[in-house]
């Protein structure tokens, strides 16, 4: 009989440490499990992150190549905008000087016709040609007029300094009432448009 229960005891002590051994067993399984449900969400996280890292570099590189051609194309567009202004001024400044230059050419013939007008107004005349003078002097004035809307000037000579960007010295006289380089006396009138010498006024210069 006492064997019989030493018997069951052993077989009850064996049970319990197989139960207790399995319970061991099943508590590392779910303990490993977890920790590699862990390890595989932690691992997803990083790959995740490492995507989404990859994406904004991606994203980035993309923005700075945009605001490089950006920039590109504005310094281009400034480019072209400063050349085309300069090209601009420049047609219209050759635009200018040679409308200039064909007023000047144009004028430059008017000139020598005022010339023989006032050649004519100087000489004296019967009484009985007076009205042909009068109308000569009326067509005078009014050639005169038109010059001056025109812009013609006539250069300042008489009494004045000798200017050789504006006279033609044809004479020199030696004078003790007359002051250094001074013009004395003119025997063609100059005439300029603006600052542009159409003729140069042909002059007697003293000293």
């Amino acid at each position: 009989m006492e064997e019989e229960i030493k018997q069951d005891n052993v077989q009850q002590a064996e049970a319990q440490a197989e139960e207790i051994i399995k319970e061991d067993i099943q508590e590392n399984i779910e303990s490993e499990a977890k920790t590699d449900e862990g390890n595989v969400k932690t691992e997803k996280g990083f790959l995740g992150k490492k995507k989404k890292n990859s994406e904004i570099e991606k994203l980035q590189k993309k923005i700075d190549e945009l605001t490089n051609e950006n920039k590109e194309q504005t310094d281009k567009y400034a480019r072209l905008a400063a050349e085309y202004d300069n090209y601009r001024k420049r047609t219209a400044k050759e635009i200018d000087m040679r409308y200039s230059d064909a007023k000047a050419d144009v004028w430059r013939n008017i000139i020598s016709i005022v010339d023989d007008f006032e050649r004519v107004i100087k000489t004296d005349i019967p009484t009985e040609c007076q009205n042909y003078k009068e109308g000569v002097n009326l067509i005078y004035k009014k050639l005169t007029e038109m010059m001056t809307a025109a812009g013609i000037e006539e250069i300042k000579a008489l009494n004045e300094q000798f200017d050789p960007e504006l006279h033609n010295a044809v004479m020199h006289v030696e004078s003790e009432e007359a002051g250094e380089n001074e013009i004395v006396e003119v025997f063609m009138k100059g005439y300029k448009l603006g600052d542009k010498v159409i003729r140069f006024s042909m002059v007697k210069v003293a000293n």
